[in-house]
């Protein structure tokens, strides 16, 4: 089986990607431990589990494949390693742009090593994004071992593996409506699955971000929200406007010491000062309410 290694950059922090990777306790697609990511996913129909070890300079990434894959497949499982990694976005350019800033400033600080990481696939972030609509990450988490136990496929190690969008489309919608997923939800990541796997909706990171918002907003239950997730975890853009995101505004109501969140309309033009750095920002501004342990 193929090995990948990536170089880590220094003052890499890794407690950001455990933390993202483990937040299942029951592990049903990812298992972490110490130093330790296993991920499962679909790759052109075969299931592949990556096993990452970090190192202090490096992530040294085994390949078990149930399986022939494509020529293609070690791009794609670079791919995967970046986004798993959190090392698609450069965190540099946003620190230094906040070091001054007055809202901004002291959460940087004390948050340095922050890094935006991202779903395996696009296809991923985007059913992760239609999942966590409108509930409680608890319920979201749920709600998605689920998806993943109907439409993905179980790797011969036992982990099971994320569908791709030929898997999901397949699903019926009571597959998912008799296991708590509302008829709407559940519709818009059938129809997004099955747009997806016809190709009417191509999921490639290298398109045009305006095309790729357009035709995501054409699609029936994805709205700006989505879409601008969608973008942060599965595109790797740097600068998604997250002001519609009910955390962000308390993040923003709590730096700014008012006793009632900035409306959706205020909240888009404090981001705004943040061009082209609006996903680090949304980030950092993430996890200002959750501060780590020593913070």
């Amino acid at each position: 089986m193929p090995q990948l290694s990536i170089a880590l950059p220094a003052g890499y922090c890794s407690d950001d990607v455990f933390a993202f990777h483990g937040r299942d306790a029951q592990g049903v697609a990812e298992q972490v431990m110490p130093g330790r990511i296993r991920k499962g996913l679909m790759l052109g129909g075969v299931p592949v589990v990556l096993d990452v070890r970090l190192g202090s300079r490096a992530a040294l990434c085994e390949v078990e494949a149930d399986g022939a894959l494509a020529p293609s497949a070690l791009a794609d499982l670079h791919d995967a390693l970046l986004n798993i990694l959190g090392l698609r976005i450069d965190p540099a350019p946003f620190l230094a742009f906040a070091e001054h800033d007055p809202l901004m400033a002291g959460i940087t600080r004390r948050q340095r090593g922050l890094r935006i990481v991202q779903s395996a696939t696009i296809f991923e972030a985007l059913t992760w994004a239609i999942i966590g609509q409108q509930i409680n990450l608890t319920f979201a988490i749920a709600l998605r071992r689920t998806f993943i136990e109907q439409a993905g496929r179980r790797h011969s190690n036992g982990l099971w593996c994320y569908p791709e969008a030929r898997q999901a489309a397949q699903l019926d919608p009571q597959q998912l409506t008799s296991r708590k997923f509302s008829r709407s939800k559940a519709d818009t990541l059938l129809r997004l699955a099955q747009l997806a796997d016809s190709g009417a909706l191509p999921l490639a990171r290298g398109d045009d971000i305006a095309t790729v918002c357009a035709a995501l907003l054409a699609v029936k239950g994805i709205g700006p929200w989505t879409v601008n997730y969608a973008l942060l975890r599965g595109y790797g853009y740097a600068d998604c406007s997250l002001h519609g995101d009910v955390a962000i505004r308390s993040a923003l109501q709590r730096l700014l010491g008012e006793e009632v969140k900035p409306d959706m309309v205020r909240a888009e033009a404090l981001l705004a000062r943040y061009k082209p750095h609006r996903s680090m920002a949304a980030a950092h501004l993430w996890a200002s309410l959750n501060p780590r342990a020593g913070d």
